[in-house]
């Protein structure tokens, strides 16, 4: 079981720099693999990045490559997600999420998930 709590979403302006963090608890974060998600409201949750459980290997999605880093800290337990260059586009509530085998882009695959933090950005 693992408890996961983002954070540092808000405000921003289009061409802006926000880091948001997901915090986790309980079980060995080292053994899962990490992804970050985003929603809008009547959409479907979209995968924004994902990171295997050392750090090795990463995937993004198209919309957000060259933009953004997932990047994470066994030693914290918690992941980050870099976002530069942001755009209104990017506006959403944005979820971490854990998974004990791999980094999917399927969201329906994760085993946990926050309960994400909304980013806002304005043109």
């Amino acid at each position: 079981q693992v408890l996961l709590v983002e954070s540092g979403g808000g405000l921003v302006q289009a061409g802006g720099s926000l880091r948001l963090s997901c915090a986790a608890s309980g079980d060995d974060f080292s053994y899962y693999s990490m992804g970050w998600f985003r929603q809008d409201p009547g959409k479907e949750r979209e995968f924004v990045a994902g990171i295997s459980w050392s750090g090795s290997t990463t995937d993004y999605a198209n919309s957000v490559r060259g933009r953004f880093t997932i990047s994470r800290d066994n030693a914290k337990s918690t992941v980050y997600l870099q976002m530069s260059s942001l755009k209104p586009e990017d506006t959403a509530v944005y979820y971490c999420a854990a998974d004990s085998t791999y980094y999917y882009s399927d969201y329906t695959e994760y085993d946990f998930w926050g309960q994400g933090t909304q980013v806002t950005v304005s043109s």
